[in-house]
């Protein structure tokens, strides 16, 4: 077991200086392909991703050991297609590759649906706040454009026919304006409904012990 852990770490240092997808001629020449798999599996990567590992290697003249590596990766796997794992996946709203054995997968799928849910919920809010923060930094700006063509419009120099384009002009902002405020409206009725739909679902997760 820590020759696995050993070799294990190896790769992951080795990926990461080197690229998710890439391997380098030293990588592929003394890569633990048992040690690969598993940290792929353990990973929840499909086995296409031997595929870019084998590609990369053949481009050095290396062959990847896919029997080591299945081996490796079916250990791997193991790790990966628990409900905790699987909860914590839906809850960073990344997607499931179908990798889990149908033994492990009906757990470790119910659990990725109640943690996929919760990150829909606070996309929902975070996504009305943004929204609102977006429309509210626009009324700022219309209400300072409002400001400057009314200095212009009462101005001595300010010809008929300009004051005629800055009438239109700041009537055109005021619709805007009465348009954001609008949205801005059903936004904060929006977004306190979301909060209140997060918090019983979060109460709700909680009772069950994620």
């Amino acid at each position: 077991m820590n020759s696995r852990i050993s070799g294990i770490l190896a790769v992951v240092a080795g990926l990461a200086m080197s690229g998710c997808a890439t391997m380098s001629s030293e990588e592929c020449a003394l890569s633990d392909w048992s040690a690969v798999g598993y940290e792929d599996g353990a990973r929840g990567y499909s086995t296409e991703r031997f595929s870019s590992h084998r590609k990369a290697c053949a481009k050095h003249g290396i062959t990847a050991d896919f029997r080591a590596y299945q081996e490796g990766r079916d250990e791997g796997l193991v790790e990966f297609c628990q409900p905790s794992r699987g909860y914590n996946l839906g809850v960073s709203g990344s997607s499931y590759n179908g990798v889990c054995d149908v033994a492990l997968e009906e757990e470790f799928l119910d659990a990725y649906r109640v943690g996929h849910q919760l990150y829909s919920l606070r996309s929902n809010v975070n996504s009305a706040n943004y929204r609102i923060a977006s429309n509210e930094r626009e009324i700022d700006r219309i209400e300072d454009d409002v400001r400057a063509s009314e200095v212009r419009l009462i101005a001595d120099d300010t010809s008929i026919e300009d004051r005629i384009l800055l009438l239109a002009d700041l009537k055109r902002l005021s619709e805007r304006k009465g348009e954001l405020e609008a949205e801005v409206d059903q936004l904060v009725r929006d977004l306190a409904r979301h909060e209140h739909e997060l918090t019983d679902y979060e109460n709700t997760v909680a009772a069950y012990g994620f």
